[in-house]
């Protein structure tokens, strides 16, 4: 997750991370970002991030922190976006498998990148819409997840012709 927009890089689902799992989703963020301007990278001291997954983010400039060992305040963005993520969606949905988890986690993440206001940047999304305010003159809804989450959007009204 980026700290300034608060919006997820990547995310990926696993019943068994290992030191390889975890190298691998290293090249896969890396790849993912493609020249984005990350310099720092936050993660705890599990031995599965040590080695050879620093080793792929410091050769692509980007400076590695570990956070102290048991003070979960030290990574507390990543720590509030897990329990949202819980909270608006996992406690809602019975999962039935990895395939299934990611699906449900996919569409959830794009909604909380597009659509869902967060509090620290004015309401806003962390893909900020570059749209022109309209005057709305009726509200659509759009569903997802089955109804879990609801978007709300104005919507031009036609002009008669």
């Amino acid at each position: 997750m980026e700290l300034a927009t608060r919006r997820i890089v990547w995310f990926a689902v696993t019943a068994h991370p290992d030191a390889g799992w975890v190298t691998q989703q290293s090249r896969n963020l890396v790849w993912q970002l493609e020249g984005s301007p990350i310099r720092f990278v936050i993660h705890d001291h599990d031995a599965k991030y040590a080695g050879p997954s620093d080793g792929v983010l410091q050769a692509e400039g980007m400076r590695v922190i570990e956070t102290p060992v048991a003070v979960p305040r030290a990574n507390a963005y990543m720590e509030r976006q897990i329990g949202s993520g819980r909270r608006e969606c996992l406690d809602w949905v019975l999962i039935v498998g990895r395939r299934h988890l990611e699906r449900v986690m996919g569409e959830w993440i794009e909604h909380y990148n597009a659509a869902r206001p967060h509090r620290s940047p004015d309401l806003r999304t962390p893909i900020a819409r570059s749209d022109p305010v309209i005057t709305p003159r009726a509200t659509e809804c759009r569903s997802r997840l089955g109804g879990l989450l609801r978007e709300y959007s104005g919507v031009q009204a036609v002009a008669a012709a």
